[in-house]
């Protein structure tokens, strides 16, 4: 390889370690493919000379192989070839033989997570990422095309429009799921608990994420469930569960917080939510090889509850953020977590300009819970195991025993007292939500251990 483009070679090595001086606010980024946590905000960390410093350490041998395949290329590949797409190529290279999380951000990527944190997005309303060269269904959105379709978490996408996405980036394959609202998109998913491949056709529209539901299941029973954590989510958590206690006479016995299929968000969020219900102590902390991802976030005094007890719903499609409540929730004991074991998404990602149109993805720390348990790869094991099932009320027979009701001129039960519906209610959601009606007759049964200890408590 000739001289000249070797030292041509490192001398873009120094340009882009210069280039990439400048770091971003620490962010909790959701799995691959979810909307992006925070604008970054600007700081300059490192000088021209330090970089310098870096490039002396350099492998050069490693950098010599590199630039000869770098000139290889150029000179013999069957088209030509840009500088600017082979070194962005590069690039991207680099990135993703790290971890599922870092990556190259080009201008429109860089945008999108600029203004990720908005609610508001077009496409199908799903979360994904990359397994095994295939695109995988973190979680559909509640309320978006993606969810009334049918897709669940952990379906594999293996085609979209009969085209493979095998060996496709994760955002080639985004970008194909992209499009204009209204128009139509197949996709050819593998779900583990079908024997052949299936076809799911979505809708594409603009999606509009309301990160707070709630509502009151029985009276001083409330349900909260979180799609996701954005900027404004624990303001309006707190409005909600407001709205609850007047809608119940400022009593609330207990709470759901239903985290299922919320694939994370904002770091903030997440801290000010488990801040709701903690009264003292660590939330969570972060831990990298730089002093600036060190962090460690501790609660107030306040407790929107009051005590009162709090069933905390997961599963396999709770990540990132997630992962953080409900690990800051259960090692303080402050609330049951029930479900399946959430995703396993632990690592924090850092936004690093590289000019004013893009930047880098990198992990720079893991999340740790209050007593020092990693969440990356392993995830958040629930104190309650509840699969998904169905519930299916028992037929009556065609002969059954003879009862009171059967004899003739038997006489009339009296009208019932109060409400005779929260038995009709209750088997409505066991009908519609298995896990939710557990999780309610499970927070009930909190309720009376409560009272019978005389604290009212959950513990």
């Amino acid at each position: 390889m000739p001289i000249n483009t070797y030292h041509r070679f490192l001398t873009w090595v120094g340009i882009v370690g210069a280039a990439t001086t400048f770091v971003g606010a620490t962010l909790a980024e959701p799995p691959p493919g979810a909307a992006p946590a925070t604008v970054p905000v600007l700081a300059p960390v490192a000088t021209l000379a330090s970089a310098t410093a870096s490039a002396d350490a350099l492998p050069l041998d490693d950098l010599r192989t590199f630039a000869e395949v770098y000139e290889r290329i150029k000179d013999d590949y069957v088209e030509g070839v840009k500088d600017k797409i082979l070194l962005e190529s590069a690039i991207r290279g680099m990135l993703s033989g790290l971890d599922p999380h870092s990556s190259y951000l080009d201008k429109d990527e860089y945008r999108e997570i600029q203004v990720g944190t908005t609610g508001e997005f077009g496409g199908l309303g799903i979360e994904v990422g990359i397994d095994d060269g295939f695109v995988k269904v973190i979680s559909p959105i509640d309320d978006t095309p993606a969810q009334r379709a049918g897709l669940q978490a952990g379906d594999l996408i293996t085609h979209i429009d009969d085209k493979p996405v095998k060996g496709l980036a994760l955002n080639e394959a985004v970008n194909l799921m992209r499009g204009k609202p209204g128009t139509e998109i197949r996709l050819t998913i593998m779900r583990g608990t079908e024997g052949r491949p299936l076809e799911v056709k979505v809708l594409r529209e603009i999606i509009h994420v309301a990160s707070v539901k709630s509502r009151t299941l029985e009276p001083g029973f409330g349900y909260v469930r979180l799609t996701h954590f954005q900027a404004r989510t624990t303001e309006d958590m707190r409005t909600a569960i407001e709205a609850l206690k007047k809608e119940n006479n400022r009593e609330i016995k207990g709470l759901i917080l239903d985290l299922r299929n919320n694939p994370g968000g904002v770091l903030n969020a997440a801290v000010g939510v488990s801040d709701a219900f903690i009264t003292d102590g660590l939330i969570m902390y972060t831990q990298g090889r730089q002093p600036d991802s060190k962090l460690q976030f501790k609660a107030g005094p306040d407790d929107v509850l009051g005590g009162a007890p709090l069933v905390v719903l997961v599963n396999g499609g709770s990540a990132s953020a997630s992962e953080i409540v409900a690990g800051a929730l259960q090692d303080h004991k402050r609330a049951l977590i029930m479900g399946t074991q959430t995703f396993g998404k632990g690592s924090v990602q850092t936004i690093v300009p590289i000019d004013d149109t893009t930047a880098l993805k990198l992990t720079t720390a893991r999340y740790y819970t209050p007593s020092g348990r990693s969440i990356q790869a392993q995830g958040i094991a629930p104190d309650v195991v509840l699969e998904r099932g169905e519930f299916k009320p028992n037929q009556e027979p065609e002969v059954g025993p003879v009862k009171e009701s059967d004899l003739r001129r038997h006489l009339d039960a009296p009208p019932p007292a109060g409400d005779a519906k929260s038995g009709d209610d209750k088997k409505t959601l066991a009908t519609e939500d298995f896990q939710l009606g557990e999780a309610l007759n499970v927070l009930k049964g909190l309720t009376i251990l409560g009272r019978a200890k005389g604290d009212g408590s959950a513990h």
